[in-house]
């Protein structure tokens, strides 16, 4: 059984709400913007991705204890790790982590060599199958050859996860170049 109800013009007016539209931003999307949505969202659902993570090395052990657990995560999902050399920090948890679940799915991407790398570093590297170094860059400062590296690391990945706090130039850097070259990123501020 159907009902129609008649209902009158003045009943009609009070059931409906008006919205002002004048004010309103009018959204325009333009085939730069859905082909960039639709880059992430496929990357978001690819099975196995290429995932860097890069960071602070100046982290509570707490943090460097949720980045290992993550770095795991990640991997035993099939994905796989790319990152930088670091004693402490970032860097250094992404390779725990990652070394945990399977080494073969962890990529390091040194600035320079193993050799100019402090022995902790090099020590944390033994048993890394995949260890990619630059001689080339050896006469270079570490600050920049850690920042041609992160642009390396970018390069090679489908979305970046950085950890930093708000002051770190170096590390908003990586994330503009990231975002440049439509990668998925995800920050986590520290501070």
């Amino acid at each position: 059984m159907i009902e129609i109800l008649d209902s009158t013009e003045d009943e009609q007016k009070q059931q409906s709400i008006m919205v002002p539209t004048e004010d309103m931003d009018t959204a325009s999307e333009s085939p730069d913007t859905v082909d960039e949505l639709a880059m992430e969202l496929a990357t978001i659902k690819q099975p196995a991705k290429r995932i860097a993570i890069i960071g602070s090395r100046n982290l509570a052990i707490t943090h460097q204890q949720m980045i290992e657990t993550l770095a795991t995560a990640l991997v035993m999902q099939g994905n796989t790790i790319i990152t930088s050399g670091g004693s402490s920090g970032t860097n250094a948890a992404a390779i725990r982590g990652a070394m945990k679940s399977n080494p073969d799915k962890l990529k390091v991407i040194l600035p320079q060599t193993i050799g100019q790398q402090p022995s902790d570093v090099q020590d944390q590297l033994i048993g890394v199958p995949n260890i990619v170094e630059h001689s080339d860059r050896a006469m270079m400062t570490l600050a920049d050859a850690s920042r041609v590296c992160n642009r390396e690391i970018i390069d090679d990945c489908n979305q970046l996860i950085c950890f930093l706090s708000h002051t770190s130039k170096t590390l908003h850097g990586a994330i503009e170049y990231a975002e440049g070259n439509h990668k998925v990123v995800t920050v986590f501020y520290l501070d």
